[in-house]
């Protein structure tokens, strides 16, 4: 039997345990519902994951395969002047989001019109690789909020579980366990006033 709940054994307190008990079944229900849904959402959060993980790895590739072949084309230096002048080609917000409770950044990515180049100064790779670059950075952005979102939601996943353990193997058994404690006690104790009653009603007589 597990440890008892240190209180006295009265009706009193018989009746406010009998009154909790029925708050932690409640509890315990919505934890289990709530772990539930998290599990849900983890397995489909960490399918969606995996996917853009890999859109992102091979966008990634194919982003530096033409950075490759501008770089051989137009050269090291002209393609660091070029870089210097270019303004940039994303703009991205970071906005709160909340989902279960959980809060995780939102990115908002909005691609802007790409500048153009001098035709002198430039060969058709670069704005290959100029716009799989910026296909490559949303990817990666995205791949961030959803592998953040992801850890927040798996971190409180394994919180809920806990909760959920410590109320269905540890604290309703205890308060179910004092309660079968205080109410044979009570029990006892009324047998025993009964008794003392009849003995002492047998005495009168």
């Amino acid at each position: 039997m597990k440890t008892l709940l240190k209180v006295p054994p009265t009706k009193s307190t018989l009746l406010a345990l009998k009154k909790q008990i029925i708050l932690l079944e409640e509890g315990y229900e919505l934890l289990e519902r709530k772990r539930e849904i998290l599990t849900r959402l983890v397995y489909e959060r960490l399918t969606f994951y995996r996917q853009l993980r890999k859109q992102t790895n091979t966008s990634l590739i194919e982003s530096y395969r033409w950075l490759g072949i501008t770089q051989m084309r137009m050269g090291s230096q002209n393609l660091r002047q070029i870089a210097l002048r270019l303004k940039p080609a994303l703009k991205i917000k970071i906005l709160p989001r909340s989902n279960m409770g959980i809060e995780y950044p939102a990115i908002q990515i909005t691609k802007l019109p790409l500048e153009p180049v001098g035709l002198l100064a430039s060969d058709a790779s670069l704005d290959e690789a100029r716009s799989r670059l910026i296909d490559t950075v949303s990817l990666c952005a995205q791949l961030g909020e959803a592998e953040v979102s992801l850890l927040r939601m798996l971190e409180e996943q394994r919180k809920t579980q806990k909760r959920v353990n410590a109320l269905k193997y540890n604290i309703i058994p205890r308060h179910k366990d004092t309660i079968r404690f205080i109410e044979t006690a009570l029990e006892e104790e009324e047998r025993n006033t009964l008794f003392q009653m009849k003995v002492l009603h047998a005495n009168k007589l």
